[in-house]
């Protein structure tokens, strides 16, 4: 099989089920803010500095395949195709996110006050998979909110509870890796 098709060379892709949309879709927008946050997690892992952290990091990369698979399928869509099964996110996977949050702060002083993105290399790329993962959240609010202004929600609830819970985990993370490495957290002096 060609990685390339030519089936997009017009400015349209298909979502699951067979649908085209244009490249610049709300939907297709989401997901591929999903594609960037796990392409920075793959840089975060890539440090190797932290085989706790790294297997989670892992774990969270396959959650997010699910989700991006989950975000180009339309709700009203079958979720099998040929060989092909599309899981959607449960609301378990938030509630493991808060576990794996509750894990990390327990070892972490209390904030007491704004801290700047930084610190040791694998905090400075989790605090990057964190924006990217806020901006992923914005736009997949936006497309909850489209669809259901069109009168069609479309889209799975979870995914916005997962991404929320999940960027908090990425900023305890970040925090946990500065804390395991003896960095403190750069504190913000306005």
């Amino acid at each position: 099989m060609r990685i390339y098709t030519r089936t997009g060379d017009l400015g349209e892709t298909g979502l699951f089920g067979g649908e085209r949309v244009y490249k610049d879709d709300l939907r297709v927008n989401a997901y591929g803010s999903v594609d960037e946050l796990n392409a920075v997690l793959g840089m975060a892992l890539a440090l190797q500095v932290d085989s706790e952290i790294d297997a989670l990091l892992l774990s969270l990369q396959n959650d997010l395949f699910m989700l991006g698979s989950d975000l180009a399928t339309p709700e009203n869509e079958e979720l099998q195709r040929g060989r092909v099964t599309i899981q959607r996110v449960p609301p378990e996977k938030a509630q493991s996110l808060e576990s794996w949050i509750d894990h990390f702060e327990a070892e972490l002083p209390p904030l007491t006050r704004f801290i700047l993105p930084g610190g040791t290399a694998l905090a400075a790329h989790l605090h990057f998979a964190r924006t990217v993962c806020r901006r992923a959240e914005r736009m997949c609010v936006s497309l909850v909110r489209l669809t259901e202004e069109a009168g069609k929600p479309n889209i799975n609830p979870e995914i916005v509870i997962y991404l929320n819970r999940l960027s908090d985990l990425i900023f305890v993370l970040a925090r946990a890796a500065n804390s395991r490495q003896g960095r403190e957290d750069v504190p913000w002096n306005p």
